[in-house]
Order: C-alpha cells, then sequence, then structure tokens
C-alpha cells in the first residue's frame, strides 16, 4: 500500500456551459504567456524595444503549435492513421500531443519571418527568448497530469505519480514516475542556468539559446528514457532519445563555433531602438528646456530694455559733457568775459573776446 503519492485530477476539463475549459490548454497558454513577459524583459535590458518580443511571437507561437502538432502526428500516427485510426483528431490539440522538437522547429521558422519583418537578427531574438521558452516548457508540463499521460515506469517512491485505470484506451491505473514532473523542475533548472551563463559570461549570437537547447536536450534523454507510453525505437532506444542526442551535438558545435567566429554579444540588437529612446528623450527635455528658455527671454526682454536706456542715457550725458567741454564760449567763459578782469587788454589789442 502506497502511504504518499501525487494525485491526478479526476477530470482534465471543467465546462462553463457549452464552453469546455481544459487544463492542458490553460497551461500551453499560460506558460506562452510567461515566456513572452520574460523574454520582453530581456530583450529591452539588451537595448530591444518593449513590445517588440510579442509582435514577433505572434509569428512564431502559430507556427510552433502547428509545428508541434505535426511531429506528434508524424512520430505516433497510429491513433489518427493507423488500421483503427480517426484522421480528424489529428487536429484536436487540445486532448495533448505537441512535440517541442517541432514547435521550436517550426515556431524558429515563424520567429525568422517576424524578425526579417522587422530587420532584427535571429540569433539575438533567440538569445533573449531562451529562459522563457524552458520557463514556458515547465509550465506546460502540468498539461500532461491534467490529462493523465506521459507518465514514467511503475514505483513506490513517496512522490509517485497516481494514475487512474481507463480500459477504452488501455490504461492501467496504479503509481508511476510523474516525468511530467523532473522534467518541470529540469526546465526551471535550465532557464536559471541560460540566466546566470548569459549574466556571468555575456553570451551573445545565438550562443544562450544553444545553452538552452543542450542543458534540454541532456536533461530529456533520460527522462524520456523512463517513460513507458508507446513510442518508435531505434536501435533500441526511444526516438524522442535519439532526437535528443543528436540536438545536444548539433547545440554543443554551434555554441563552440559561434564562440569563436563571434565573441562577445551584440552592441545592437534592434536597429533604431536608440534613436528611438534618444529621440523621446529629446522631445520630453526640449518641451521642458524650451518653456524655461521662453520663460528667461520673456523675463530678460525688459531688463535688457532697461539696460539699452540706461546706457542710450549715459551716451547722451556724455555726449553733453563732452559738447560742453569743446564749446569755444560756454556760459562760464561768457560770464568770464562780460566782467573783464582787471588786467584786460583794451579793445583792438588783440582781444579775443567775441563782437
Amino acid at each position: 500500500m502506497d502511504l504518499a503519492f501525487i494525485p491526478s485530477p479526476s477530470v482534465g476539463v471543467v465546462h462553463l456551459g457549452p464552453i469546455p475549459l481544459r487544463g492542458y490548454a490553460f497551461c500551453i497558454i499560460i506558460g506562452v504567456f510567461v515566456g513572452v513577459w520574460l523574454g520582453n524583459k530581456r530583450w529591452v535590458q539588451r537595448g530591444g524595444r518593449s513590445g517588440t518580443v510579442a509582435d514577433i511571437a505572434v509569428w512564431a507561437v502559430p507556427f510552433g503549435l502547428i509545428g508541434g502538432r505535426l511531429y506528434h502526428v508524424i512520430t505516433t500516427y497510429e491513433p489518427y492513421f493507423g488500421p483503427n485510426g480517426h484522421p480528424l483528431d489529428a487536429f484536436k490539440v487540445w486532448e495533448g500531443g505537441l512535440g517541442i522538437w517541432g514547435a521550436v522547429a517550426l515556431g524558429a521558422v515563424g520567429a525568422w519571418i517576424g524578425c526579417r519583418r522587422r530587420g532584427i537578427p535571429l540569433p539575438a531574438y533567440a538569445d533573449a527568448l531562451a529562459p522563457g521558452l524552458a520557463l514556458g516548457q515547465a509550465i506546460g508540463r502540468w498539461g500532461n497530469w491534467f490529462n493523465q499521460e506521459l507518465y514514467g515506469k511503475p514505483t513506490d517512491v513517496p512522490w509517485a505519480l497516481e494514475i487512474s485505470s481507463d480500459p477504452a484506451i488501455g490504461r492501467i491505473g496504479g503509481t508511476y514516475h510523474p516525468t511530467f514532473l523532473y522534467e518541470c523542475l529540469w526546465c526551471i533548472g535550465v532557464a536559471a542556468l541560460v540566466m546566470w551563463a548569459d549574466k556571468r559570461f555575456r553570451l551573445g549570437h545565438g550562443r544562450a539559446f544553444a545553452l538552452y537547447v543542450a542543458a534540454y536536450c541532456a536533461g530529456r534523454a533520460w527522462i524520456e528514457y523512463m517513460r513507458v507510453d508507446e513510442a518508435h525505437h531505434i536501435l533500441g532506444l526511444r526516438l524522442n532519445v535519439w532526437t535528443a542526442l543528436i540536438v545536444l551535438v548539433l547545440a554543443v558545435a554551434y555554441f563552440v563555433i559561434s564562440a569563436k567566429k563571434a565573441p562577445g554579444r551584440e552592441a545592437v540588437v534592434e536597429p533604431g531602438a536608440q534613436l528611438a529612446e534618444d529621440a523621446d528623450g529629446e522631445t520630453a527635455g526640449s518641451g521642458t528646456d524650451g518653456d524655461a528658455e521662453e520663460g528667461k527671454v520673456s523675463v530678460e526682454k525688459p531688463a535688457a530694455k532697461t539696460a539699452a536706456d540706461d546706457g542710450a542715457a549715459e551716451s547722451g550725458t556724455e555726449e553733453a559733457e563732452t559738447s560742453a567741454d569743446d564749446e569755444p564760449g560756454d556760459k562760464k567763459s561768457g560770464d568770464a568775459v562780460d566782467e573783464p578782469a582787471a588786467d584786460a587788454k583794451p579793445a583792438g589789442s588783440g582781444s579775443t573776446k567775441k563782437s
């Protein structure tokens, strides 16, 4: 008898009238929002504009959902196109079945389209988004908990996951390894690792994204090995284990080659972002400075006029004094002539008295 275990939800969907609210869909949606939020925060820190990540995500998210579903349907085609399959079920994304490999691959195509339209380098965008992708995956994995799927081998550990039996789909009840929880915790660790390494080593040119891919694949390989759901095997290993190992090697190779060819981080991640910020700052500053300057001019005008008037008055006074000094016969000298001194000479003897 198991003394402790993680219970599974009795239902994975709640109906709000005619509208079904599915736990799997909610987890995917919340994961997308968290990924975009963190990506936008990191993008702004790198010198980009706020909102650019969301604008490009409008392209990346739909492509990612389509890619994830295509990968799942192609690699697990029996329920859809097998002898007793139902082809229309391939469109029922809400019932589960999204392959992260296809989601990232085709999502990158959508991101490339969005980046190209904005003139942004895709590697810089991927670096900013990498930790957010890992956190989004961590949240999205709880959708498997709601659907009681993708669990591991039987176990009696205290954190075992209880799975209810369902003969209709061949599900056997019991307690199993909660691989969804293992991957959730692993993805949180990957996000923390990428953010730490990015801050410590200033990763750029797609290396933060490569680190995320490599770290995720390393964990996915052993977690995938624990799963017991149906899957195709190659040389004794599940297909997704081989995919994880191959992608891991490619990510490490890209990281090493990129570090040699383009060390450091991009100086500019979004052309025109800094110019736009400077222009906004100047516009905001020019309004204040302009008003102050205008007020300064209006205040100084009377002072300038007064100074001019004072200068004119001084000039007039100086001119008057100069004229008075230069005039040959002023009032003072005239008075002196009108009252000749006792020793004045008679007229006609060279006197300078005016007639």
